[in-house]
């Protein structure tokens, strides 16, 4: 899962071989065979084992416990990948946002793995909206606040792998901020 999980980061779904994951797993076909049926089903462990059961402990929860403002703590998720364009330069890609613009439309399971990791990212960010609740405008809907945060920063990452520099992704979050 760890080799698939690089992979499809790095080249994409489509462009990634059952035979290039197990040379990079040190797996034989059987092994492959014997956890997964096809390419998909892998791809929805990948995505319902690793993304979802890792947003919180790797994104959500080192921010939680180093900053205590609720509204920092959002743009202290925004840092996490923020830190990722800066050590790629500028190439890293939100994988759940990179296999939502890949993956046909008849793949109906995966999408829904895709929407219920979106939601995971925003609910992360409405808790952290809602424990502000006093200090933003009366009447602000957290849910969708919410989700313009992932906007913003789904949109930011993408304007700064394709000009190769912070600055949109930046700009992004200063507006948000």
């Amino acid at each position: 899962m760890e080799a698939a999980l690089y992979l499809f980061w790095l080249r994409g779904y489509a462009a990634t071989g059952i035979a290039e994951i197990l040379q990079r797993a040190k797996a034989n076909a059987g092994s492959f065979y014997y956890c997964f049926k096809t390419k998909e089903e892998l791809l929805l462990a990948v995505l319902l084992e690793r993304y979802i059961q890792t947003l919180m402990p790797v994104v959500v929860e080192p921010v939680l416990y180093h900053v205590q403002d609720p509204v920092e703590r959002v743009f202290g998720i925004l840092e996490f990948y923020r830190k990722n364009l800066l050590a790629t330069g500028c190439t890293y890609g939100c994988p759940i946002g990179k296999l939502e613009l890949e993956i046909p439309e008849e793949q109906f399971r995966v999408h829904k793995c895709l929407a219920d990791n979106l939601d995971g990212w925003t609910a992360a960010a409405e808790k952290c909206l809602e424990d502000a609740r006093a200090r933003l405008p009366k009447g602000a809907n957290m849910k969708t606040l919410s989700k313009f945060v992932l906007t913003v920063k789904e949109g930011g990452v993408m304007q700064s792998r394709a000009h190769r520099a912070i600055e949109p992704f930046d700009a992004s979050v200063e507006h948000l901020h």
